[in-house]
């Protein structure tokens, strides 16, 4: 078998088919989101890796974006709160940075509330609990920039290796960098460029500047420490360092 028949086989084993926001495993979700928002809901959307369809076995939140008309008079943080507050505390929630994490009817949910800057506009304002301020927000933007990488392959690659070896990497940051290591080399060599991108974990990520595409301020490469960050690239190279496929990613 070859290298790329063999990770394509094991992208096969962990795919999962994206879902779509009107999906009847989901419904009870979206009709309690629906009620809250009320008549400030502007539109329900998947967002993260379910709408890029790099979702992945192991890593299966569904995100669910709540965009809410610029009108709505409460604070971010309030409407953050109320959103958590009025989930049933019988079930597991959690507080996380911008979402809120839940797991209803068996499925872990990732409710990310958030509030438009004017009618029609795909640029939101989300609250950051940790450091209890707002930032801006494209998802749209996010979406559109990994849909059309022509990468999808080999960042569903990279997650898996990633869970393979238990390492802290957020989805977008590792999506963002798959593109940056793969600027302008070939398509359709699935396992000659999962090598660069492990290369390139190896010797440049943990340097490199990574930057929101919607919005500057936004400095995506901050979300990890400089230790988490030693751990990818040391992983990276002892990936590099084995001898079969079977011991990077399976």
């Amino acid at each position: 078998m070859s290298a790329n028949d063999y990770i394509l086989n094991v992208i096969k084993k962990y795919y999962l088919s994206p879902i779509l926001i009107t999906d009847s495993r989901i419904k009870k979700m979206t009709d309690f989101l629906e009620n809250w928002a009320g008549i400030y809901l502007n539109k329900l959307k998947l967002s993260g890796s379910t709408a890029k369809d790099t979702l992945i076995k192991g890593n299966t939140d569904i995100d669910i974006f709540i965009s809410l008309k610029s009108s709505n008079p409460d604070t971010l943080k309030t409407l953050y709160n109320s959103l958590y507050d009025n989930l049933n505390k019988e079930l597991e929630i959690r507080k996380q940075n911008v979402s809120i994490g839940v797991v209803w009817n068996n499925l872990k949910f990732d409710l990310i509330p958030a509030k438009q800057h004017k009618t029609n506009s795909n640029f939101h304002s989300l609250y950051v609990r940790k450091k209890d301020t707002w930032t801006q927000a494209n998802i749209d933007l996010h979406i559109n920039k990994v849909s059309n990488s022509d990468r999808l392959n080999e960042i569903r690659a990279t997650k898996i290796w990633r869970e393979n070896h238990n390492l802290e990497f957020p989805s977008f940051y590792l999506e963002l960098i798959v593109i940056e290591a793969l600027k302008n080399r070939n398509k359709n060599q699935l396992s000659t460029n999962f090598w660069t991108v492990l290369e390139y974990l190896r010797d440049s990520f943990k340097t490199l500047r990574v930057i929101d595409p919607s919005n500057s301020n936004n400095i995506i490469s901050e979300s990890l420490t400089i230790t988490e960050k030693n751990k990818i690239a040391q992983q990276a190279a002892n990936s590099i360092n084995q001898q079969y496929w079977k011991d990077i990613i399976s």
